[in-house]
């Protein structure tokens, strides 16, 4: 996960659009034509695009600023890799 990338997807698309990015890839990702490599790279850019969705999320209902949802975010993230 790459926080640069979250601020990038959260400031310039829409969460429908991430969502409808989602859908493809998660349906791309489950072609028997698609080797491991390829699932690996897909699987990082879906963490990416859902990160981004979650702090756009923060930031549009709970009014919080770019900086305060990301480090919400990753501290949460962090949480559970602790666990």
């Amino acid at each position: 996960m790459k926080l640069p990338v979250f601020k990038n997807l959260s400031k310039n698309v829409s969460v429908e659009a991430m969502e409808a990015a989602l859908e493809v890839l998660e349906v791309y990702a489950d072609s028997p034509a698609v080797k491991e490599p390829e699932q690996e790279v897909i699987g990082e850019m879906i963490s990416n695009i859902c990160g981004a969705i979650e702090m756009k999320q923060m930031m549009e209902e709970q009014g919080m600023d770019e900086r305060t949802a990301a480090n919400t975010f990753m501290q949460r993230v962090m949480g559970c890799i602790e666990k």
